[in-house]
Parts: C-alpha cells; structure tokens; sequence
C-alpha cells in the first residue's frame, strides 16, 4: 500500500516531466525555423558583401595598370615614403606592445619591398582589411552552427528518450496524462527513429557530459567571444589612430593595434599621415594624364564603402542571432534542469506491477533524548526505479497513514535520483 501510494507521487512527476520536455522540443522546433529565416538573410548578405568585394579588387587591378601613367613620381616619393612608414610603425610598435617587435619589424620590411606607391594611393589596407573580417566571420559563423547543431541533437536526443519513457510506462499511470497521452499516443505507435547518430562533435566538444555546465554556457563563452571581436572591428584603427600621439588612445585600444600589426603589416599603411612623403603619395594627380583613372578611384571608393556595409550588416545579423540562441539557450537550459531527467529512464527503467516506489523497510528511530516526549522520527528505506536503495528519514509527528508521509518520502527519493 506505501508502495502503491509512492508510485502514485512519482507517476505524476514522471508525466509532469514528460510534459516539460515536450515543451522544449515545441522551443527547438521554433528555434529551427526562425534559424532557416537568419540563415536565408546571411547568406544574401554575404553574396552582396563579396560582389561588393570582388568589384573593388577589380576597380583596384584596373588602377594598378593605368598607375604607370604617373610610376615615376610616385617611385621617387615611395623610396623615401618607406623608411619614414617603418620607422614610425616600429617605433609605436616597441612603445606600446610587449613582445615580437622582432618578427613584426622583418613581416613589415618583407611587405614594404613588395608593395607599390599605389597602396598607398588607394588605401590598399582596406581591401585587406574587409577580406581578413570575412574570414573571422566565417570561423564565427562555423562555431555558431556547430554549437547550435550540439543543442539540436541534445533536445532531439532527451525528446526521443522521453517519447521511449512514456511508451513503456504509460499502461501504468494512474491518473490523466495532462494532455500528453492525447497529444503523443498515436504517433509513438507510427514514429520510427532511426538509429542514433554518431556524431562526432560529441568527442570534439564533451560539453553536455559535465553538469554544472549546461545549454547557456555553450553560447555564452561564444557571445562573450563575438562581442570583443567585434568591439575591436568597429573600435579598430579609425579611434585608435585617430590622434596618434599617445596621450590620445587608452590601454584597449593598444592592444587591439598590436594585434593587428601582428596579424598584417598592411596595417602599418595607416600611420602615412605622420610621414610627410607618403603623404605627397596621396597628393599625386594622376587624372592630369589619365582622367579615367581618378573614375576609377570613384568606383573603387563605392564598392569599399558597399562592401564595409554589407560587412558591418553581417556582424549585425550574427550578433542578433546569437543573442537569440543565448537566449533560447537560457529557456531550454532552465527546462531541462527541471524535467530532463526523465529522458534517462529509457535505458535502464522497466515500469511493473507493484509501481516506480518500492518500500522494503519501515521502522521507528530511537527516541530523542533531548525531548523523550516527542515521537521517535521513521526511517524509510526504499528503492525508486532501478537506483540502490536509499535510507531516508520522517519526522514523527507525520504518521504513516497520513498522506503526507509518502508523498514525503516519494519526493526525497526523487531528490536524490535527479542528483
């Protein structure tokens, strides 16, 4: 009978829970669609960002041939242009960043001889620079969707398992399955899973082994990522160097030019203003022999600031959908430490006759001796599912045949099961 009542308790957890992940498979399923939808819009952005890319790196080829209009002056202001550019980035480099000054002096020496006046005269750095936020935001992009990829086969997976719960044990609950046995009944006898995947991100990223972490953390740590990769994208070398005496940046900003000094050395091209040769470069009107080039020079001007828009759009768009996985990520995660424990009873729980709760002892406790007059609390042993047994305690004032009694001892048992 403490059995029957027990079980009683338990039925009505294991249903709540079973409803519980219901509701976040009916999230994920949103979730999926309103990812078709971004997915949609990224990818039109991205084709306009590369159209917009390509059409400048043609503007600039076309440049680079009419440039030998006017080689010769530009050859003569570049020779004495390049030691001025290197000493100056040299000199902020070794001021300001810690280490590398080394490796980052010959990377710049390398490029300087390879390159032309006409980098300057362009602003070359930036195709560079649209092209190096493109592959940042690819790698972004593949981390987004291998984390939501993880959370998908996570929630498919405890659904699944709980669908499998529910259609071996639902002959023995005892009371209306709140809309769940209405809803699911049917296809559970229809649906036919395939085998589970073997997905090998699990190995790559044992995220969900570890409890104290969960479905939040995983777009968390990737959120908090995004953010400072894009403060630096939009904080960049336009506040950094804007003024460029040192009393006119701040420490992060610093660091954000280090790092870009190390990973281009085309990054230096952007101090030609504190040289006065290279500005001359800048000064050189080619349009006085070859008025097509400075239509040239228009067109390329047009496509860099469509294509810095259309990149500035996708960080936008990656942002936004991010901050929704977080945010989704946070609902399902709450969901799941609340009902998903249920998912783990497909492999190891077989439902019988005698129900999910089985008592096996019941016995008084010694008196307490510090108020003999108070009755002596119940030590109940019992076994929930297949779990070892568990040796749990009563108060006395609650007495056995109170309903309160195992109603108690069901939800320590369930406590524990869930820990």
């Amino acid at each position: 009978e403490m059995s029957a009542a027990g079980s009683k308790y338990i039925d009505t957890e294991v249903e709540n829970a079973i409803n519980g992940v219901k509701e976040m498979k009916t999230l994920m399923d949103k979730t999926r669609k309103d990812h078709q939808a971004i997915l949609q819009t990224l990818e039109e952005t991205k084709r306009r960002k590369e159209e917009a890319v390509q059409l400048a790196q043609e503007k600039e080829r076309q440049l680079a041939v009419k440039q030998e209009v006017c080689n010769e002056t530009m050859l003569a202001l570049w020779e004495e242009c390049k030691p001025c550019l290197k000493q100056t980035c040299m000199r902020f480099y070794s001021r300001t960043c810690r280490s590398g000054s080394g490796l980052v002096g010959r990377q710049l020496e390398e490029f300087l001889n390879r390159s032309s006046p006409f980098s300057i005269w362009v602003n070359g750095e930036r195709i560079d620079s649209l092209l190096e936020r493109d592959q940042r935001q690819e790698k972004q992009f593949e981390d987004l969707e291998e984390r939501f990829g993880l959370l998908e086969d996570e929630v498919d997976d405890i659904f699944q398992d709980s669908t499998q719960v529910y259609s071996h044990m639902y002959p023995f609950f005892q009371v209306p399955f709140g809309g769940f046995r209405e809803a699911f009944r049917p296809p559970i006898q229809q649906v036919h899973f395939g085998p589970r995947r073997q997905r090998l991100s699990r190995d790559l990223h044992p995220f969900f082994q570890h409890s104290h972490h969960g479905f939040h953390h995983l777009f968390q740590t990737l959120f908090e990522m995004t953010q400072r990769m894009l403060d630096e994208a939009h904080g960049g070398w336009e506040h950094s160097l804007g003024g460029f005496a040192p009393e006119s940046r701040n420490f992060s900003d610093d660091r954000m030019v280090c790092r870009e000094i190390r990973r281009n050395s085309a990054g230096c091209l952007r101090m030609r203003d504190e040289c006065e040769k290279c500005r001359e470069i800048l000064a050189v009107d080619c349009g006085q022999t070859d008025p097509g080039q400075m239509q040239l020079r228009e067109q390329l001007e047009d496509a860099l600031r469509l294509a810095d828009r259309f990149t500035r759009h996708y960080d936008d768009l990656l942002r936004t959908f991010q901050a929704e996985m977080l945010n989704t990520s946070s609902l399902l995660d709450q969901l799941n430490r609340q009902f998903g424990w249920v998912s783990r009873l497909a492999n190891h729980t077989q439902a019988n006759d005698r129900g999910f709760l089985q008592v096996t002892t019941v016995l008084s406790k010694a008196p307490n001796l510090e108020d003999p007059s108070a009755p002596p609390d119940t030590q109940v042993t019992v076994q929930l599912f297949d779990s070892e047994p568990l040796v749990l305690t009563v108060p006395g004032d609650i007495s056995w045949n109170d309903p309160r009694f195992m109603e108690m001892v069901a939800e320590q048992a369930l406590q524990h099961y869930k820990q």
